[in-house]
């Protein structure tokens, strides 16, 4: 496994570079680490090896000293330091009231601090101690060692304006920013004989305290008639990183051109995980080599950027994990001092997992745009009853996950302060929580920053104090991409505000009409929604887990353990129950998504656009899609009820046993979302990949095996290109209604007469044949391909080959998901399987979904005139 980086090692240790050369692991591997894919959650013997490697190691008396007596064992200096704060009230709080006031502001007496921090890092108190004076003796930061970065996102275009930003963290910070050294960030255009000039760009400091100070440079590129390679540098700053290149490239694309698309979820492990045994993040390996090959433009994160779980088994929250009874959990509080330790351990694991190769190189040279999920939190964060989602631990990591999430994914300042027990209310006004004066004494934070790209929640989260921060973004010529932040506003029985999709598709079709208007109409529209939204029912797996029957099995669990972790952490339940709850197919929300599809249908039918969904969460690959009814006839080019929910995921995270995803396509029924419109899994995987059996025979719906995708569009323009270059134009790929033609007469698109495309394991019977095969009672079979592009889907597609992958010119979209081989490759290689998306020509009448829209939207129009 690629080692990992020390977080402290560039933080906080007075050499960074000896640091960096001693290399570096976090901690000894937890010996009762699994490599099992039966295993989501980690085992109590790893809980408990995790436990006793926190504790620190045992004082060792000398002979015939006094020994001093140690302090109350329940509950240590606690109830002295209440009744010496009982009284206590700040000078500056006594000067700034002229009476007695009714609830006054402590300062605590903090008693054994050094102790206390010690037994949580799991060092002994005289180790605590020598560092402490170690640390205070060192001469301070200079501002010029990178703790992490470049890191590398894309924000928007603005007309023939490409427009990013880079941000870099180094060591040291504090609220006198002025006095920091203030990196510079140069940026030139790439390639040609002779060197171009740079452009210098100052950095802006979003975020500083003594630990690190967080710098952005916004970058902005024109665009030309062909795409283009940028470098950038930062001289000046001192880098220890040996994987990450000082001079870092990114691709844009031409003017008339559309983005090439990589997309990954789930970028990281789960608690328990024998991480050696699937060679760490190796895909990204695989993913450097093809943005070598044909570069990406841009790089979607679905969700699980980043893995915290841990901060219950290792991390500051494990005593309040360990509370058993569920009443005491929920009334514990998050005080000043537990949010400043859970703060520590955030940014930590941030700098770490930015720091791992070859994810490092990645999230350096590809623009990023990212959506979180649970696992950027904690694990089902949201998902679990309304009872214990509000208690004050849960509210706490909430706001802290966030601040980290807006500088690390968003490159956005966080808020001024985040939550504790003791928080200040809101002032009337003012958005999120209240500004807590005791978090911004040693920070400077720059004041929140307004951009175009995104779309805020009008109403903030029901467990995170904040608003969601949803994202539209043109992708080039003819895409558009929607990200919706479905975690910030997410309960057990809902995912998004109703005023939250109010506000996305107003916004939608604000975009698509003003881009129709000046006769540069958007041809597909990605959608961003992290959890799949087409995906088999697990609605009986639900029932059995929310059983009463499981009852005295909870209670038993909760009191001796029985169970182990069958049950999780928080409020007990089944440990699987919050993923099940986190599904669109979930019973909790099948109205909220039924009409999030009706909406996404009257937009594809409104404005002729095609709207592809990308999905992650279930550590599987799969492809789920909407269609009209066979029966209605309506050929897939026309029909715009026909959306493909591309699900890829995990990246890096152990996938499920074969026999889950075996189940999964047992359970893949065809759906009636209502009585124009079917929803199934797609018969995508005609082989396991290369000479591996991940899958039963049967199983040709979903590959339980770490993988991504990548997603391109047929230009149009490919078509001038080809005759430049050849003096021939190709022929088009398929007619449009090529599936209505007699089924003899269809092959794979690329294949010779006759060509037969057959799995390694001839027995199996794949979708990739030659030809449609119809229904028993003589209708088509929806799971096996519908039009042209879904014909020889899988390893022998054109979208599957890199060497024809979106070269055609048809308008379509070809999607590949790449699946990992063999996850004891260190080199992480993978197998493609591809497919591709027609572009929509739908020029009939409109679905009642648009009609009901235009009229609240006159409605209110006629409201404000009234005003």
């Amino acid at each position: 496994m690629p080692p990992r980086r020390d977080p402290d090692a560039d933080l906080f240790d007075s050499d960074p570079e000896e640091a960096e050369s001693a290399h570096r692991t976090t901690a000894p591997r937890n010996p009762y680490a699994s490599s099992s894919q039966w295993r989501h959650q980690e085992s109590t013997a790893f809980r408990r090896a995790a436990a006793q490697a926190r504790q620190p190691p045992p004082a060792q008396p000398q002979p015939h000293s006094p020994q001093a007596r140690d302090a109350d064992a329940h509950t240590g200096v606690a109830d002295l330091a209440d009744f010496l704060n009982a009284s206590r009230i700040s000078p500056a709080a006594a000067e700034s009231s002229s009476s007695r006031p009714n609830t006054p502001r402590f300062k605590p007496v903090i008693a054994g601090a050094a102790e206390a921090k010690a037994r949580v890092e799991g060092r002994d108190t005289d180790d605590a101690e020598a560092a402490d004076l170690a640390a205070a003796q060192a001469p301070p930061p200079d501002g010029r060692d990178v703790a992490v970065g470049p890191l590398l996102n894309y924000r928007r275009m603005e007309e023939e304006w490409w427009v990013g930003s880079v941000l870099v963290v180094t060591r040291g910070g504090g609220t006198k920013v002025d006095a920091l050294f203030k990196p510079v960030l140069r940026l030139r255009r790439g390639g040609g004989a002779e060197q171009q000039q740079a452009e210098e760009v100052e950095g802006v400091c979003l975020y500083s305290d003594p630990r690190c100070t967080f710098w952005r440079f916004d970058l902005r590129v024109a665009m030309g008639a062909e795409e283009a390679r940028w470098e950038y540098e930062l001289p000046g700053l001192r880098f220890h990183c040996r994987v990450k290149p000082r001079v870092n490239s990114f691709w844009v694309p031409a003017r008339e051109e559309s983005m090439r698309i990589m997309f990954h979820s789930c970028n990281g492990f789960s608690v328990g995980t024998d991480e050696e045994a699937y060679n760490g993040p190796a895909l990204w390996k695989d993913v450097m080599r093809r943005h070598g090959e044909v570069p990406f433009h841009v790089m979607i994160g679905g969700g699980d950027q980043i893995y915290c779980d841990a901060i219950r088994v290792s991390g500051p929250l494990r005593a309040w994990t360990d509370i058993s009874n569920p009443k005491k959990r929920r009334e514990y509080p998050f005080p000043e001092s537990l949010r400043e330790d859970c703060d520590d351990w955030y940014l930590k694991n941030y700098l770490e997992w930015y720091g791992t190769e070859m994810f490092a190189v990645a999230n350096g040279q590809i623009p990023q745009i990212n959506i979180w999920d649970d696992h950027d939190i904690i694990d089902g964060f949201g998902s679990y009853v309304n009872e214990f989602m509000k208690c004050d631990v849960f509210r706490g990591i909430g706001g802290v996950a966030h601040k980290y999430y807006m500088l690390f994914q968003h490159h956005l300042p966080p808020p001024p302060s985040t939550y504790t027990s003791d928080a200040v209310h809101a002032a009337k006004g003012e958005k999120g929580q209240g500004v807590d004066p005791n978090q911004t004494i040693n920070a400077h934070v720059h004041p929140a920053m307004t951009e175009s790209g995104y779309i805020i929640g009008s109403k903030h989260g029901p467990y995170v104090a904040e608003h969601s921060h949803n994202i539209f973004a043109k992708l080039g010529a003819r895409i558009a991409f929607v990200g919706v932040d479905a975690r910030t506003e997410r309960s057990r029985h809902q995912v998004n505000h109703p005023e939250t999709y109010d506000q996305i598709f107003h916004r939608v079709r604000e975009e698509l009409s003003a881009a129709a208007d000046v006769g540069k109409p958007f041809k597909h529209l990605i959608l961003l929604l992290g959890v799949p939204i087409a995906y088999p029912r697990l609605t009986w797996l639900e029932n059995i887990f929310a059983s009463p029957l499981l009852g005295p099995i909870k209670f038993l669990n909760r009191r001796v353990g029985l169970g182990g972790s069958f049950f999780n952490s928080f409020d007990g339940s089944v440990d699987l129950l919050d993923d099940l709850d986190d599904h669109y197919t979930a019973r909790t929300h099948k109205k909220e998504r039924n009409h999030l599809i009706h909406r996404l249908q009257g937009v594809c039918a409104e404005f002729s656009v095609r709207i592809t969904i990308l999905g992650g969460d279930v550590h599987l690959a799969a492809l789920g899609r909407f269609y009209a009814k066979p029966k209605m006839h309506i050929p897939v080019e026309n029909d715009y009820r026909y959306i493909v929910n591309v699900i890829s995921s995990a990246i890096t995270n152990k996938p499920p046993p074969a026999a889950v995803a075996n189940l999964l396509s047992r359970r893949n029924k065809i759906h009636h979302l209502d009585h124009h419109t079917d929803e199934t899994l797609f018969k995508l995987f005609d082989k396991d990949p290369g000479e591996s059996q991940k899958t039963a025979d049967h199983n040709q719906v979903t590959m339980p095996s770490r993988n991504f995708a990548t997603i391109t569009e047929n230009s149009p323009n490919n078509a001038s290109h080809h005759h430049h270059n050849n003096g021939t134009a190709p022929p088009p790929l398929m007619s449009p209604a090529s599936h209505l033609v007699p089924p003899s007469s269809l092959r794979p698109p690329g294949s010779s007469a006759g060509h037969s495309v057959q799995s390694h394991r001839s027995q199996r019977s794949t979708s990739s044949g030659s030809s449609f095969r119809p229904h028993k009672h003589g209708r088509r079979d929806p799971r096996l391909p519908m039009h042209a592009g879904e014909v020889g889907a899988g390893t022998k597609h054109k979208a599957a080959d890199p060497a024809q992958h979106g070269k055609g010119h048809d308008g379509s979209l070809d999607v590949c998901i790449r699946v990992e081989i063999d996850c004891h490759d260190a080199e992480g290689v993978t197998e493609g399987y591809g497919m591709s998306i027609p572009a929509l020509e739908y020029r009939g009448p409109k679905p009642e979904s648009v009609r009901r829209w235009r009229r609240s939207l006159a409605s209110r129009e006629g409201s404000d005139g009234g005003h």
